[in-house]
């Protein structure tokens, strides 16, 4: 359980199988074969197949017949019985809220077994409604597993899951001790490390999230996908406090992988990496060329229309601000395609992502074409729908903001005040995002506020302190919001 508790699922194996050969009586391994099946919870549902699904129905059978030595045992094994069953005719919601609901029920009746509320305060956080800004589950998992925190510090699912619970733009500070003692935790877990990068992403903290992160990469020796997924939050760190070269060693070093990982994540980071250097800096014409890497060919990446989606998107904010309209319309039918693609998949909530960034690339295009008030009035439309929703778990954050987008519509169409709030309101959810701190700085000085400007100027010196060797960390940030 204690590599369940880093999603570590491909060290699981090996000592359940050492489990069956001790006691081939221990129906518990099954039951925690087919726990571990379920992978990352937070990536549900894209993660779990229709064989996994099928796999452990049957798992949960096995464990009934090898043989359960207790009732807690039996409540274990029908509480996640309930996610197997009856999987072609339920959906994946439905199954998911029984989950949770079986194992409050399992920890309401072992009061005295702490397994039982951290695996219930995982299901219940994981299945949060991404629209519910009041954080109804992911505070009620959080206050379930402090107590527990304080009685078991060492425990690694009761940090994760804490970190998980917190990661979102109000509550990340209460994250922050969970976060600096995940990692210490379980040293050797790849996971461990990159998880306090949650965190840190959150609150700003972008040297403690490159790191992080790299110290996990350099711990993933068996799944590749850690790796790229840490190398994704490293590359964002580093571009938040100037430092493109870094940013573009780790993208090369993404891209050495000797067999590049089937994983969701591997995927998102393949497509982020490149979108993140280009948009970060408003290159857009290396944006609307973006390759897609590594090649469809080689690639399965029918598989995960959502990770796609992140390089057509770049491409289409690129085409749209070099004005290349045949371009755009090409990345537009292809994001509807792969928004039909994530339909037929079942994956709602990257249905809804790629609409916003459908209504993100309409706006910014028609603003770009001249229409400027139309325009803008597509781009709030677009990040108010992005502020009602919630980043997933896979992104250190949007390749670029909505309301980020808008603000600098709103500057370059010489709404220079408006422009300020808009950057504002970023700066609020996303603390430290170094665009964001470059156009308020120029959207204050255009604004009138010599003092305000001068503030975000300093701050911004200060964050790119250490930014590449011969670049000007103020001219840099300034540059990439102005260009």
């Amino acid at each position: 359980m204690a590599y369940f508790h880093s999603f570590a699922m491909e060290r699981v194996k090996a000592p359940l199988e050492r489990a069956l050969q001790a006691d081939a009586s221990c129906g518990m391994a099954h039951w925690v074969r087919a726990l571990a099946s379920l992978d990352n919870p937070f990536g549900w549902p894209g993660n779990v197949s229709a064989r996994t699904l099928a796999e452990g129905a049957e798992l949960m059978e096995q464990a009934r017949r090898t043989g359960l030595k207790s009732q807690r045992e039996r409540d274990y094994v029908d509480a996640l019985s309930v996610f197997f069953r009856d999987a072609d005719k339920l959906n994946h919601a439905t199954r998911a809220k029984a989950l949770e609901s079986a194992l409050q029920g399992v920890a309401a009746r072992h009061a005295d077994d702490p397994e039982a509320v951290i695996l219930h305060s995982l299901v219940l956080s994981a299945t949060f409604d991404p629209a519910d800004k009041k954080y109804t589950n992911q505070l009620k998992a959080a206050q379930q597993l402090e107590p527990v925190f304080k009685k078991h510090p060492e425990h690694p699912g009761v940090a994760h899951y804490l970190i998980h619970s917190y990661d979102y733009p109000p509550l990340a500070g209460q994250g922050l001790t969970a976060a600096q003692r995940y990692s210490k935790i379980a040293p050797a877990a790849s996971h461990a490390q990159h998880m306090p990068s949650h965190i840190f992403t959150r609150v700003g903290a972008w040297k403690d999230s490159v790191a992080a992160n790299d110290a996990s990469a350099k711990a993933d020796s068996a799944t590749g996908w850690n790796t790229l997924h840490a190398y994704d939050y490293m590359v964002y760190a580093h571009l938040q406090m100037g430092q493109d070269r870094a940013a573009q060693q780790v993208r090369e070093r993404s891209l050495a992988l000797a067999t590049p990982p089937d994983h969701f994540a591997a995927a998102y980071a393949y497509a982020a990496i490149p979108a993140r250097l280009a948009l970060e800096r408003g290159d857009w014409a290396a944006a609307a060329k973006l390759p897609l890497a590594p090649a469809a060919g080689s690639y399965p990446w029918t598989k995960y229309p959502q990770a796609e989606a992140a390089n057509a998107y770049a491409r289409a904010l690129g085409a749209a601000a070099t004005r290349d309209a045949a371009a755009v319309a090409a990345e537009v039918t292809r994001l509807q395609a792969l928004r039909d693609r994530a339909s037929e998949l079942k994956l709602g909530y990257w249905v809804e992502q790629i609409g916003i960034q459908l209504d993100v690339v309409g706006g910014f295009g028609t603003f770009k074409r001249g229409d400027a008030e139309a325009g803008l009035a597509g781009l709030r439309q677009a990040a108010d729908r992005e502020d009602a929703s919630e980043k997933h778990a896979v992104t250190p954050g949007p390749l670029l903001p909505a309301r980020e987008v808008l603000a600098s519509a709103l500057l370059e169409a010489g709404k220079a005040p408006e422009a300020l709030r808009e950057f504002e309101a970023v700066l609020k959810k996303e603390p430290n995002r170094l665009r964001a701190l470059a156009g308020a700085a120029v959207a204050a000085e255009r604004a009138g506020d010599a003092g305000k400007s001068r503030e975000y100027s300093q701050h911004i010196t200060r964050q790119t302190a250490e930014a590449d060797a011969g670049t000007q960390g103020l001219q840099l940030a300034r540059m990439s919001v102005t260009r």
